[in-house]
């Protein structure tokens, strides 16, 4: 039995193609194993507010030396740094928006970057990811091909989102992604491949 975290980050609704395969994805990790929990986070209707400064500074103030203000200041990535720890297995919807994700996606990742408790630094001056032992996979989306082509140099998902990850101490990841979903002769069929090609370790 797993916990599963799934992240949205798309402003379609429930027309999102990143959605849908997401939903898929940890359908497939329900049929493999039963009886995991699910807990689904909309990022863009959390509106997850960007860092402050006020924030930044707190995030090096150990906890014991912290005034009510710094607590209530990290309160929401306190929460958000809980609930990644807690996960087993990740899934994070990126739809390709711009050549990169959304923004509520980027503002979470910078909550839950936090020193001391998701990455260090080794005596060498190397980070160390302190997040391990997850598996993540991505359901990516996007109206043109980016996985191949003239359209790999502007891929700022999968990289990004693999780089954090790996940075954090997550390197178990999986792109599936359900691309050219605007090109003709393509769309009608990209999402069908991305279904079928979900395989769930």
């Amino acid at each position: 039995m797993k916990h599963i975290l799934h992240l949205k980050s798309s402003l379609q609704g429930a027309a999102s193609y990143s959605i849908k395969l997401g939903h898929t994805i940890v359908e497939k990790i329900q049929d493999k194993y039963p009886g995991s929990s699910l807990e689904e986070l909309n990022l863009v209707d959390m509106e997850i507010p960007h860092l402050t400064p006020n924030n930044l500074r707190t995030f090096f103030i150990p906890l014991e030396q912290q005034t009510e203000e710094d607590k209530k200041a990290n309160r929401l990535s306190d929460l958000l740094v809980k609930q990644l720890l807690a996960a087993d297995i990740i899934v994070i919807g990126a739809p390709l928006i711009n050549f990169t994700v959304h923004t509520s996606l980027k503002a979470w990742i910078d909550h839950v970057t936090r020193p001391k408790v998701t990455f260090g630094y080794g005596e060498d001056g190397r980070p160390i990811g302190m997040v391990t032992g997850k598996k993540v996979y991505i359901a990516m989306s996007s109206g043109g091909i980016y996985s191949e082509g003239p359209g790999k140099a502007n891929d700022f998902v999968a990289p990004y989102l693999t780089a954090f990850l790996g940075f954090l101490g997550m390197t178990n990841i999986t792109v599936f992604r359900a691309e050219g979903l605007k090109v003709p002769g393509v769309k009608e069929y990209a999402m069908g491949k991305a279904i079928d090609s979900i395989q769930i370790d």
